[in-house]
């Protein structure tokens, strides 16, 4: 097969790729990037339909054209990477500036100096860096989680790193990998490796849709739609894996059970739109409070419950000190003003070989106990010591020192 039948393959290709995507994203427009990627191919099948038609028109427009369009579509399909994983877009003028010396060059090494070589050059060092630059900006998070992602990082990828030797390998006689005789065999495998680019990088953009609808609908079946923490269900099963790890590690394993104090006035008080507020108001003071690696979650009306893995005790007393101290002196605002919030926690952890379901229980009766005692306040289950009978935790005293501290702190504010 020659080059030109293989140039009217790829321009086929191209324009039913990009009606595909054109189609898909209509229908998914809520993907970042989507519109821009089919955007690219769109430019990609004009530079193609530009290739096939050079002969009809003046040297210079041709390759300004060209070069114009291959820009475009290399840029394009950076922009929608850098969409999709939502970092921000550079500022457009560096573009126009590369695009504008991209132009400038060809048109001088075509009509002052012509030199098809280096114009050649320079459109495969700029696209083939561009093309490299989307792979390494989606190559972020582990494969096994966003295998779309490393699927479309590879073909673009070793699209960008092929036109990076392309012009080595065009370079014809000594300096280069091939002579004269073979130029036309060079030729059509840089058309083949281009059409199957383009068909690898569209279904690349096809799989990553395919993940981040994936991904949402998995984040609409784990997690509460009011808050954004998980759901019962999610928590109760990422409460077995956690006990599962703490039994095979031997390391501790913590819990707080958390109620807001007098939920049902500010519903009756100020309406379920100012109950939602403190629930989000909740969330919001309580997440940076803990780590990274521990999981809060919504497992009632106003109940939250939050594990601590590899924490003992003691040091959960403490963290649940310190959210109950934050929460009380932070009030929800609102337009009916500031509304003070306060919450009751219940501490304990895991004791091996128990059913999760006991561990809860005990959770919640610490929780209960706080509120017995007046709210706002901690509640730790004591341990049994080795002859039977319980015994305080050690940070006892600690945490009713923090107590007086917080109480301090929320009557200033």
């Amino acid at each position: 097969m020659h080059s030109p039948t293989l140039l009217i393959l790829a321009t086929i290709l191209m324009g039913i790729m990009t009606m595909m995507l054109m189609a898909a994203w209509r229908f998914n427009r809520q993907i970042a990037g989507f519109g821009l990627w089919a955007g690219s191919y769109f430019f990609g099948t004009l530079f193609c339909v530009s290739l096939l038609v050079r002969t009809a028109t003046p040297e210079v427009w041709s390759v300004i054209t060209a070069q114009s369009l291959l820009f475009l579509m290399a840029y394009l399909n950076l922009r929608g990477t850098r969409a999709y994983v939502g970092l921000p877009q550079s500022w457009p003028g560096y573009a126009a500036l590369a695009a504008l010396l991209l132009v400038a060059a060809s048109a001088y090494f075509t009509a002052i100096q012509p030199d098809p070589g280096m114009r050649f050059a320079l459109s495969s060092l700029m696209a083939g860096v561009i093309f490299l630059l989307c792979a390494k900006t989606v190559a972020k998070g582990k494969v096994q989680e966003y295998p779309a992602r490393y699927l479309y990082a590879m073909a673009c990828g070793c699209h960008g790193a092929f036109l990076l030797i392309r012009p080595w390998l065009f370079s014809l006689g000594k300096s280069g990998l091939f002579d004269a005789a073979q130029a036309i065999a060079v030729s059509q495998f840089v058309m083949v490796e281009s059409i199957a680019a383009i068909v690898l990088m569209a279904f690349g953009i096809v799989m990553l849709a395919n993940e981040q609808v994936t991904l949402e609908l998995r984040a609409i079946a784990e997690r509460d739609p009011l808050t954004g923490v998980f759901n019962r269900r999610s928590f109760l099963t990422l409460l077995d894996k956690s006990i599962s790890h703490s039994d095979r590690m031997a390391s501790p394993l913590s819990i707080m059970l958390i109620d807001l104090d007098h939920f049902k006035k500010i519903n009756d008080t100020w309406g379920h739109k100012s109950g939602d507020e403190a629930l989000r108001h909740f969330v919001a003071v309580a997440v940076p409070c803990i780590r990274n690696g521990d999981i809060i979650g919504r497992v009632g009306g106003e109940e939250f419950a939050i594990l601590l893995p590899d924490t003992d005790i003691s040091k959960a007393a403490t963290v649940a000190e310190r959210l109950r101290c934050e929460v009380a002196a932070r009030p929800v605002k609102n337009e009916h003003g500031s509304i003070t919030l306060t919450v009751s926690i219940g501490v304990t952890h895991y004791r091996k070989d128990e059913a999760p379901e006991v561990t809860l229980h005990r959770a919640d009766n610490a929780m209960y106990t706080a509120k017995d005692k007046g709210r706002n306040q901690v509640e730790v289950t004591p341990d049994l010591n080795n002859t039977g009978q319980f015994e305080p935790p050690e940070n006892a005293i600690e945490s009713d020192q923090q107590g007086e501290a917080c109480e301090a702190k929320s009557a200033v504010a």
